[in-house]
């Protein structure tokens, strides 16, 4: 049999498990060890353990637990709650302006977490009710969060992000920095659609009564100041680890004990935030874990098969296809895989193939980053089986049907793709800003 008859063979064993309901890691790392074993006899076997222990030794690895802590803790503290009634004491005069409210707070979760599922939680759980209650239409309300929280693997500190510069050997940084105009500005343009479309039609988005209207400006400054201690720790974080007076790993050590010392000033450390903020930490944590366990066997498998040179061989040579034509290919793969995995997932799966192949092609890696995670929020959101749609319908009220969420995502897929579009035109949006910072 030949390499690329068994690297597609491979693909095809793990897609039909992932089909059979199987957890993501346990598939990813069966195919790769099994495949080992035949392939290298008893030596090929060992290349799970192998895996486990270069994971282990992996210190960058050290981040993740203390981001996701970081973010868990400013959320079940309610400081993220505090920061939303800021929001709707401020913006709820102007029309819609709720739901602008939402999106800026959907910027500041981004800042404060990193992941799509704790913005969209405290979305659904927040503002939804709050929205409803006041008369927005449904479709459009989960539209925006959806839309909204989908900033969080974008915008840093990124968890993907961090997960896509270990598996691609880019510095960290870099990619956060990169996805600071491309997040503003996918924000800004959701912001405008919102503004827009409420104008138009203002019962969409009613604004606030003028009884609601009239709070005291010492009471709306005193609210504004919930968002003070998200800012401090973003800054203190990102601004030591940008002049580089601390690591990745120290910088995500300060913002997870800044996160611990706000909870305790603001006085809303008990016990049980403290026990669900681990509990949580460390779930998600081990699920990252154990998918780059599978990840980097599954990678090593296919190193040894020179299955990437016979990709490359195959598009370029076999088909004929131009470096954008490939790429283009790509980025429908993940939006169709997107249907079925996670971002995480989807990294781990083709970052073998994928990554060194977006080298080869002569792209930028940093600049490829933006791209896989601005399409990863693509498939998260697109119909019929994105991702986060069915946790929108676990989340949201009863009176919000599926095809409520169905209807509500397509102007913010929209939105996005429009994003994309602009940023693989441009590249200079998300590249422009990591060679100033870094003096490239």
């Amino acid at each position: 049999m030949s390499y690329e008859l068994i690297a597609l063979t491979m693909f095809a064993s793990m897609m039909v498990l992932l089909l059979t309901g199987q957890r993501v890691f346990a598939v990813i790392g069966f195919v790769a060890v099994i495949a080992a074993f035949l392939l290298w006899g008893e030596g090929g076997s060992e290349m799970g353990f192998a895996a486990a222990m270069k994971l282990v030794k992996w210190y960058p690895m050290l981040t993740l637990p203390m981001f996701i802590f970081m973010g868990y803790m400013l959320s079940e503290s309610g400081i993220a709650e505090d920061l939303y009634k800021a929001f709707h004491v401020w913006m709820g005069p102007i029309g819609g302006g709720l739901a602008l409210g939402t999106v800026g707070l959907m910027v500041i979760i981004s800042a404060m977490n990193g992941l799509s599922v704790a913005g969209m939680a405290i979305g659904a759980t927040i503002a939804m009710p709050e929205l409803l209650r006041r008369g927005y239409d449904k479709v459009m309300v989960t539209g925006v969060i959806q839309g909204g929280s989908t900033l969080g693997i974008l915008i840093p500190p990124s968890v993907v992000l961090v997960l896509y510069g270990m598996i691609a050997r880019v510095p960290v940084g870099e990619l956060w920095v990169a996805g600071v105009f491309p997040g503003l500005l996918m924000a800004f343009i959701m912001a405008v659609y919102i503004y827009v479309r409420c104008r138009i039609n203002p019962s969409l988005g009613p604004a606030l009564s003028p009884e609601e209207r009239d709070v005291p400006l010492r009471e709306k400054i005193k609210l504004l100041s919930a968002g003070i201690i998200p800012l401090i720790i973003f800054l203190l974080m990102m601004g030591l680890f940008m002049t580089g007076t601390t690591s990745l790993v120290e910088s995500s050590a300060i913002g997870a004990v800044a996160s611990l010392a706000a909870a305790i000033y603001r006085k809303r450390l008990t016990r049980k935030v403290f026990l669900g903020t681990l509990r949580n930490t460390l779930g998600i944590s081990c699920m990252f874990m154990w998918i780059l366990v599978a990840s980097l066997c599954f990678g090593a498998v296919f190193d040894g098969l020179g299955a990437v040179k016979s990709i490359e061989r195959f598009f370029m040579g076999d088909l004929g296809l131009k470096p954008w034509q490939v790429l283009l290919m790509m980025q429908v793969s993940f939006i169709v895989m997107g249907m079925f995995l996670d971002d995480t997932a989807m990294l781990v799966i083709v970052a073998p193939l994928y990554i060194p192949l977006v080298a080869a092609l002569g792209y930028d890696l940093v600049w490829y980053g933006i791209l896989y995670t601005i399409t990863c929020q693509i498939a998260y959101i697109t119909p019929p089986f994105g991702y986060n749609l069915f946790l929108m319908k676990a989340m949201a009220p009863p009176g919000v049907t599926m095809p409520d969420i169905y209807r509500s995502i397509w102007p913010f897929v929209a939105i996005m793709a429009f994003s994309l579009f602009v940023i693989a035109v441009f590249p200079e949006i998300a590249t422009w800003l990591p060679a100033h910072v870094y003096n490239k």
